[in-house]
């Protein structure tokens, strides 16, 4: 009995020390370390969310939505009034997600919806092709506008957003080498712009291209060099994915 007491006793200590080993392990990992490595995940699912409402929106009313203004609450900002039909959008790449229109939840108190680290400049953005494709202006944003242009003149267009893997030889039409071409037909895109959202973006720098109102963006893995650090996220949808969408709700061909 003494013996069969004395080993249960070790296999306690065991366990025990088991246990503090698990735990100092989780510990080593300092805390600060931890909320960071949270609000990384929980910034790439308010992006999956918002990728699949946006896609849902364009089942549902077949076309993309305009972004959100700063002004707007979260609601499409057009150009004008009546502008819903035509796709007219206030602006098409530099604008926010329209969370508010897309009935996202939870929002801030102007109805914009932020990433994982919730301070007011982490507000998501959105930004949408504006151009034509098959002879229709605002072919994305304009009511039946890619109905009316067909599968084949949505294929048939050259350029849509553009997605390049590095800010070298980036500008206004492109990623310069094709080698830095991640995708040029990109029908929109969703960013955020990641724990440094409070501070100005270097001129020229990756994060200042991915904010500069044109139809080129850049994606790459975090970086912490000098003048040029980036941690934005982004994701996009191709215009292939958005027909495919289309053509499962009924909206095309």
């Amino acid at each position: 009995m003494r013996q069969s007491a004395r080993a249960f006793t070790l296999i306690e200590i065991m366990m025990v020390l088991l246990i503090l080993t698990v735990l100092a392990t989780g510990l080593a990992i300092p805390l600060a370390t931890q909320v960071a490595m949270h609000r990384h995940e929980e910034t790439r699912r308010i992006l999956e969310d918002a990728r699949e409402a946006v896609l849902g929106f364009a089942s549902v009313h077949g076309r993309l939505p305009c972004p959100a203004s700063a002004t707007s609450n979260g609601l499409e900002s057009f150009a004008l009034d009546g502008d819903a039909l035509n796709g007219r959008c206030l602006g098409f790449h530099d604008g926010f997600l329209p969370a508010a229109s897309l009935g996202l939840a939870p929002l801030d108190s102007q109805g914009y919806l932020r990433d994982g680290w919730m301070t007011p400049d982490n507000r998501v953005r959105y930004a949408v092709y504006g151009g034509d494709a098959g002879g229709i202006p605002q072919v994305l944003t304009r009511a039946n506008g890619m109905k009316t242009a067909t599968l084949a003149g949505l294929g048939a267009a050259s350029n849509y957003l553009t997605i390049c893997a590095s800010g070298a030889g980036v500008n206004a039409s492109g990623c310069g080498a094709a080698a830095n071409q991640l995708t040029r037909r990109a029908a929109f895109v969703l960013l955020s712009l990641g724990p440094n959202a409070p501070l100005v973006s270097q001129p020229g720098s990756d994060e200042a291209r991915n904010l500069d109102a044109d139809a080129v963006f850049v994606s790459h893995e975090i970086s912490t060099a000098p003048g040029n650090e980036f941690d934005d996220y982004l994701t996009w949808v191709t215009i292939n994915l958005v027909a495919s969408r289309l053509v499962m709700a009924g909206r095309l061909p």
